[in-house]
């Protein structure tokens, strides 16, 4: 049991990080029987400067007295636009779209916020004392040499930001089942507050040695429970919304190809192996041109089947979604959502993806994507 005293949550959750690193061999448990007491002065709070933190980690490790600065961490730390949300359950930052960021329409590319959201997903995770070495990898995950690998990907961008534009992420974490956990993410236009995007995703644990998936152990599950919402918060909440949809295997022939696509050296990240943000750029790359030149993406549904590595050769094919007959209208209910959107049939084109192995067919990943009318580009 955790006791935290004279803090508010967000400044509980702060020395709880950096406590993970008082000078103990070891993580920090979540499972005593002795309770662990943590404590830190109401000063600490309002003034920047050397503020005592007293720990008492375990009966086995000395109880020792640090002085730990108010609001300290690495450079990177005190530079990024980013810290815990109010309850300490979440994470924000702002981001400014640079011009190498920015596509053919002089707005940030759907690659570009598939980072962001990536980034600000990984800081929250270092925020907390995690992801050290890796993508949000606890101690025991570390430990025992396991990762998250990414299952499912949804993005939905009501409005791209352009260049020199300044826009605020909102993410946190949660579990999902027994067998992985999810991240939901709301982007905002920072100077009106305007919501232009959101998306969640679903990730799967793998040891990093045998490239096998494994169930999330209890250990597991308890490190990242107490940085969750206590209550399910979804970015998505209205029934129905199209991250829920299944996507329909898309057939031979494809409508649209683009074959023998080869991963660079630059694709490969940290778990050894393609970043998933490098499979949003191979399904587009069989896009028709008449798409790219009049249209602009508003959703991306993304199934992740098999992992790809460096001298994998890749197929990229797609085809028109069959055409459902109905109207399609999404509508954001909620404190998450925007105006309500309406998609006419004749300004939306659906299509289906597939990314397959060019050596046997086996299918990497599957694909979902719906565009609209390209609005009037900015200068």
């Amino acid at each position: 049991m955790l006791k935290l005293s004279s803090c508010n949550v967000s400044d509980q959750i702060q020395v709880l990080a950096q406590c993970r690193f008082l000078g103990s061999p070891g993580p920090l448990s979540f499972r005593r029987r002795n309770p662990v007491f943590v404590s830190c002065s109401a000063s600490s709070r309002l003034k920047v400067n050397l503020t005592p933190v007293q720990a008492v980690l375990s009966d086995q490790q000395q109880v020792g007295t640090e002085l730990v600065e108010s609001g300290s961490g690495s450079l990177a730390d005190r530079l990024r636009l980013g810290s815990l949300t109010e309850d300490g359950l979440g994470y924000k930052e702002k981001f400014i779209v640079r011009c190498y960021e920015v596509g053919i329409n002089k707005t940030a590319t759907i690659e570009t916020i598939a980072n962001f959201l990536q980034e600000v997903g990984s800081n929250h995770a270092q925020s907390v004392g995690f992801s050290t070495d890796g993508f949000a990898t606890t101690p025991t995950m570390r430990k025992l040499h396991l990762i998250w690998v990414t299952a499912r990907m949804h993005i939905e961008i009501y409005k791209y930001p352009a260049w020199s534009d300044v826009i605020e992420i909102e993410t946190w974490c949660q579990s999902e089942g027994r067998i992985g956990t999810r991240r939901d993410w709301i982007l905002k236009d920072s100077a009106t507050g305007e919501v232009i995007g959101r998306a969640t995703g679903k990730w799967v644990m793998m040891n990093q040695d045998t490239r096998r998936l494994q169930k999330v152990s209890d250990d597991v599950r308890e490190e990242h429970l107490v940085f969750c919402p206590r209550k399910l918060r979804l970015a998505f909440p209205e029934k129905n919304n199209n991250s829920l949809k299944k996507i329909a295997k898309l057939e031979d022939p494809a409508k649209h190809s683009r074959l023998g696509l080869m991963p660079r050296r630059a694709d490969l990240d940290m778990n050894h192996h393609v970043n998933y943000v490098t499979y949003i750029g191979w399904v587009l790359e069989s896009m028709p041109q008449e798409i790219i030149d009049t249209q602009e993406l508003q959703s991306i549904t993304l199934d992740y089947r098999r992992e790809c590595q460096q001298g994998d050769v890749v197929d990229s094919l797609t085809s028109p979604e069959p055409m459902e007959g109905t109207e399609t209208v999404s509508e954001l209910h909620g404190t998450n959502g925007s105006a309500v959107t309406r998609e006419d049939k004749q300004d939306c084109h659906k299509f289906l993806h597939l990314l397959r192995f060019s050596s046997d067919g086996q299918e990497i990943n599957r694909g979902r994507t719906e565009w609209r009318k390209k609005p009037e580009m900015r200068y």
